[in-house]
């Protein structure tokens, strides 16, 4: 089987429903006609940048960190991981800490991921303040920008 309609496959499964694991991807992969070994797996989530987020049915998923990034570069995102320092949520709003200097670079690329859960941000010198609706939000984003500063290029 070709990788890239594996990994098209993939990203489509991932985007219809809550798969948890490596196992419960090669039985949806199964039941689509795909089969694959779950080594062929854990190969196509580490190239296909998966992260693992909250689910709401089951306690965590996969999802793509490319369906959470806007239109932001991997020039912008290698400088993003490159000047953030710590992540903290506090509630429903998001400290973003920075090299100094680099505040507004970093508000630059979050403002480019076009989270829907971010209702506004501020950036300063070395620090970006990110508001979300909710408390849930302000989880959910600051694990997703935590993904983002780990992902190896």
């Amino acid at each position: 089987m070709a990788r890239n309609a594996r990994h098209a496959k993939i990203l489509e499964i991932i985007g219809a429903q809550e798969i948890e694991t490596q196992e419960e991807l090669c039985a949806e992969l199964a039941a689509q006609g795909m089969q694959v070994t779950q080594a062929t797996v854990s190969r196509d989530i580490k190239d296909l940048h998966l992260i693992k987020l909250k689910g709401t049915q089951k306690r965590f998923r996969y999802a793509s960190l490319r369906e959470h990034e806007g239109g932001v570069s991997e020039k912008l995102r290698a400088l993003f991981q490159a000047c953030v320092i710590k992540i903290t949520p506090v509630r429903n709003q998001i400290v973003v800490k920075t090299l100094p200097g680099s505040g507004a670079n970093a508000g630059v690329v979050i403002d480019g991921l076009a989270y829907a859960e971010v209702v506004g941000s501020i950036a300063g010198d070395d620090t970006v303040l990110l508001i979300c609706e909710t408390d849930e939000a302000g989880k959910t984003v600051a694990e997703r920008l935590s993904a983002l500063v780990k992902e190896i290029c």
